[in-house]
């Protein structure tokens, strides 16, 4: 029968996978890597061949985990599934936080005050088939499938060889799969394997509310994080027409860019997410009567096919055309203000520039080694921080060095990068997604519908380099802990060069405290859809 064959034993599976709270960063994110290696090794493949399976490290000392199963027929022919096992954290479930990690219970619990929850979630306890719990959607369902299709694997099924991969920190900086880039190709050498595809097990996203159908994505967004620091001037809040205030610098840009249509992308019948702002604040360290003069502003911004140099320009435009208007905003208030006390207000001018002019403009004031000890020092006394708070930090202290500037917008770029891939032309990718979009029709009676991109963010990003190195020079030069503590695999990531795929369970809410994944269509019907789908890859 195997082990994780049945809906059965496939929904025990994904349960005991969710009582690990695998938070990003936490040590139970390492401890669900150790479950599943433990889990895998029961396999008796793995105990005739325990070097194919390996416990793999990144940097920070999390770990990762890789498993391959050659077919009885020798081929090099290999198929990448993959999946990560970390969640966000339960703060969304307020009361119910301690059964956020026990899908049993958490159900139990939405069954007996449902009358307390969302209308579209009393609708989906009726018929019993929905399990809740912080991720059964997102994504430890999709980690038990990629498990259960290696254990095929190891009985034969299939004609080719099938290599998973379970990773960590996919909900932050894709710690784990940005490690994985480089073991996937010595995995390649080693075994001499040549894949075929990345396929990823993600789930199915709501198009829109109420969304009943099914999706097969071709690729996977991109995502960039672009800042703007800005340095106005000192004053007093007596005085505050002999300075600038960086929140009221900040409000221009949000303003400018929040919920932009201009910075969307649209392919067929998808686009992109409008920008949003996931920081805004001041830099002041405490609380007095001075304005705050710096701030800083972080938006989310979501990419297809736009080249980096391309976005680079339209966010500095945009930043321009905001410095204009609030200097425009500021003459006027201040002109009024000056009528009272018979003065001509002094005209006043924002540059905009980049990271790079910050930069160089920095090293022509203070020399490039004293710039450089700015950067070690605020590396070593800010190490608490995350990527986000270390480049603003790094951002600030360079500006202290060229306040001859101010005042200044900067824009520069923090970590995380995802690169947009697609594999929409790609006619193996073609061929695997009518198959599975053909079966998964069958079984759902709903309709199956393939989109270029995962609309969510994916590990696949770090399976292809669509922009070359070299077109990635405005992001690069902009980016303070590029190489620093930042780092992309772009020479492994061109090598690997892969062609995507991402089917999935099929779920609601993901990152929400009523986060759930339908049981039958996930764990009965979808695993022959998949076996169907990796046959082809096989072809």
């Amino acid at each position: 029968m195997g082990r994780w064959r049945t809906k059965e034993q496939l929904r025990e599976l994904t349960i005991s996978l969710c009582e690990y709270a695998s938070v990003t960063g936490s040590q139970e994110e390492i401890g669900i890597m150790e479950f599943v290696d433990y889990q895998l090794k029961s396999l008796p493949y793995f105990g005739k061949y325990s070097d194919h399976l390996q416990t793999h490290y990144t940097n920070d000392g999390r770990k990762y985990i890789s498993a391959l199963v050659k077919s009885k027929r020798k081929t090099k022919r290999t198929l990448i599934i993959l999946g990560h096992l970390d969640v966000v954290d339960v703060e969304d479930f307020g009361e119910w936080k301690h059964l956020a990690f026990r899908p049993r219970e958490l159900t139990e619990q939405m069954l007996e005050q449902k009358h307390q929850l969302p209308a579209d979630v009393q609708h989906d306890l009726k018929d019993g088939e929905w399990l809740f719990g912080r991720g059964v959607m997102d994504m430890k369902a999709g980690v038990a499938l990629c498990m259960s299709m290696i254990e095929r694997a190891a009985d034969g099924v299939f004609d080719g060889n099938l290599l998973m991969l379970a990773v960590p920190d996919e909900e932050a900086n894709s710690t784990g799969m940005r490690a994985a880039a480089q073991t996937l190709l010595d995995l390649a050498g080693e075994h001499d394997l040549t894949y075929r595809l990345a396929w990823n097990t993600e789930p199915v996203f709501s198009g829109f509310p109420g969304d009943q159908n099914l999706y097969v994505y071709k690729g996977s967004l991109g995502k960039l994080l672009p800042g703007f620091y800005c340095y106005g001037e000192e004053a007093h809040v007596a005085e505050p027409f002999s300075g600038i205030n960086g929140n009221f610098m900040t409000s221009y840009l949000n303003d400018a860019i929040e919920l932009n249509p201009d910075l969307t992308e649209r392919t067929g019948s998808q686009k992109t997410p409008p920008p949003t702002s996931l920081l805004q604040k001041d830099l002041k360290g405490g609380y007095s009567v001075q304005i705050p003069h710096t701030a800083v502003t972080l938006f989310n911004l979501m990419t297809m096919k736009k080249p980096m140099q391309e976005v680079t320009v339209q966010l500095f435009k945009l930043a321009e055309r905001a410095a204009d208007r609030l200097v425009k905003a500021y003459v006027e208030r201040e002109r009024t203000f000056a009528q009272i006390h018979d003065y001509e207000p002094q005209k006043k001018q924002i540059r905009v520039l980049t990271y790079e002019d910050l930069w160089a403009h920095a090293v022509s004031q203070v020399g490039e080694e004293e710039v450089k000890r700015h950067v070690s020092f605020t590396q070593a006394n800010e190490s608490r921080l995350d990527d986000r708070e270390m480049t603003i930090q790094m951002v600030h202290h360079i500006a202290t060095l060229c306040k001859d500037l101010a005042p200044m917008i900067v824009l520069f770029y923090a970590p995380p990068f995802y690169p947009a891939v697609a594999s929409g032309q790609d006619p193996l990718v073609e061929r695997v997604a009518q198959i599975v979009k053909r079966e998964a029709a069958k079984v759902q009676q709903v309709d199956v519908l393939d989109v270029p991109y995962f609309p969510g963010l994916s590990d696949l990003s770090y399976t292809q380099l669509p922009e070359r190195k070299e077109s990635l020079q405005s992001l690069i030069k902009n980016m303070p802990l590029w190489n620093i503590t930042y780092h992309l695999p772009l020479e492994a990531m061109e090598k690997l060069d892969l062609p995507v795929i991402n089917f999935g369970p099929l779920g609601r809410d993901a990152h929400s405290w009523t986060e759930r994944l339908q049981v039958s269509y996930s764990f009965e019907h979808l695993p022959a859809v998949m076996e169907k789908g990796i046959h082809e890859v096989f072809k």
